[in-house]
């Protein structure tokens, strides 16, 4: 088995880049994964921190109640974005990122399809 690389982004960035039709690129210093021409997750550092960015619709209320009781960690924006920020000693649950990549994945491909006919 491969040793992991002390990176908590590179888990994510390797998930998003599997989804079908992703193009991964460069958002200035972030890296970014779009889908049918629309983005669903940024990641990059920030003040030392890794930062990810997802789009959510129905765990929003999940996001804003992180985002209460740990407003250091997570920001619920006045869009569909909500931003997490952790470490490699204090990782995000592989549970939650897992899910939350899917429906931002899900909810940028719909918009994507909708932007195409």
């Amino acid at each position: 088995m491969p040793k992991a690389s002390g990176d908590p982004l590179d888990a994510i960035r390797r998930k998003a880049a599997a989804f079908a039709g992703v193009e991964a690129g460069k958002a200035c210093t972030q890296s970014s994964f779009k889908v049918g021409g629309q983005a669903f997750l940024f990641l990059g550092t920030q003040g030392g921190r890794c930062k990810a960015m997802f789009k959510l619709a129905a765990s929003r209320p999940e996001a804003e109640r992180l985002a209460r009781e740990r407003p250091a960690d997570f920001q619920v924006g006045s869009g569909p974005w909500v931003t997490a920020r952790f470490s490699a000693e204090a990782p995000l649950p592989a549970a939650l990122w897992t899910r939350w990549l899917g429906e931002s994945r899900a909810l940028a491909a719909a918009k994507g399809r909708k932007g195409n006919r």
